[in-house]
């Protein structure tokens, strides 16, 4: 078990993650942000939820960030899309997109598995909220760690 949650993914393995999230981003207007920690403390839908305030996610021009949570020792994780991206992908898109990402976790492929969701939830964000030649990124694309 790592000591931290900086240390969870190699700093190749925490780049792969980053050019993901760039990558999905390319054709959407829509923020994707990957949080790791390393204990929650409570349930963790309410500590993603925190984090996902914490970071300004709720404050994009169209309300589409998402957030991919992800804490270590409680071996669980969240996906949190704002109100924008929740009115308008399909009803089971969240969990669907969490099962992926379960069968390589489940392989020991944390980062590979998190690269597949980023990817399927830039598709959605591509599908309903297009890249428009004035779209400026409007949260770092860099992965944010917590209770270190």
């Amino acid at each position: 078990m790592p000591h931290s949650a900086k240390n969870f993914f190699t700093a190749d393995q925490q780049e792969d993650i980053r050019q993901a999230v760039r990558d999905a981003e390319l054709n959407t207007s829509g923020e994707i942000r990957v949080h790791i920690e390393k204990k929650c403390i409570g349930e963790t839908l309410d500590c993603a939820a925190y984090i996902f305030k914490k970071l300004g996610m709720h404050k994009t021009d169209k309300r589409n960030g998402v957030l991919i949570y992800l804490s270590i020792e409680n071996r669980t994780f969240a996906i949190i899309g704002d109100s924008g991206i929740n009115e308008v992908v399909p009803e089971n898109f969240w969990e669907s997109t969490k099962q992926l990402m379960i069968n390589q976790f489940r392989e020991g492929r944390f980062a590979e598995g998190l690269i597949e969701g980023i990817a399927q939830t830039g598709q959605q964000l591509k599908k309903h909220f297009p890249y428009l030649t004035n779209d400026v990124n409007e949260l770092s694309d860099d992965l944010s760690f917590g209770n270190n």
